[in-house]
């Protein structure tokens, strides 16, 4: 009985204690404000095709979509507030750098069934007050895939919509998280 009890405690012991798993951010404990600057559009849309790459894509005003998505985003987590340049402890910028639309799947005839969207960015956190750069990522992108037909099909606008948002998330976690 008395060894039944101590494995008890034991399971519920390591079970309080968890994983070491925390929600909150691996920023440094100044840093509580960020402020996102406007992303801009660099997306060479007068670049040749070539045979890796037949589509170059651009809709006008993603940059735009982007900046209210990242700013959505780090809202929605909670662990910086969106703040003017003035009160800013890091400062986010970012360039639009890609919006590439591949084909992965065809049907019998040859009619493409599935995309996947994927946009790119280059961006910087940089510390406000020092002028210090914290991290630069260049190529981080996000994506989401798309059916052109059936039950589960979407249309291409909802698709950027969304590797919009998987985009803003990833960047999102990569400032808190520093992943």
């Amino acid at each position: 009985m008395k060894r039944l009890s101590l494995v008890f405690f034991i399971s519920i012991l390591l079970f309080v204690s968890g994983c070491g798993y925390t929600t909150r951010s691996l920023l440094p404990s100044d840093f509580k404000n960020i402020r996102v600057e406007n992303f801009k559009n660099d997306i060479k849309i007068t670049a040749e095709q070539s045979d890796q790459r037949m589509y170059v894509g651009y809709r006008p005003g993603m940059e735009i979509e982007l900046t209210k998505a990242v700013i959505d985003a780090f809202l929605m987590d909670g662990n910086l507030k969106i703040a003017r340049e003035s009160n800013a402890d890091i400062i986010l910028t970012g360039t639009l750098t890609d919006f590439k639309r591949d084909a992965l799947r065809y049907d019998a005839n040859n009619n493409v069934e599935e995309y996947r969207i994927k946009l790119i960015v280059n961006m910087e956190l940089e510390n406000a007050k020092t002028g210090a750069l914290v991290w630069k990522e260049s190529g981080f992108a996000g994506e989401t895939t798309y059916r052109t037909s059936g039950s589960l099909a979407k249309s291409e606008a909802s698709s950027i919509r969304n590797a919009i948002a998987d985009l803003a998330r990833r960047i999102v976690e990569r400032t808190v998280e520093a992943w």
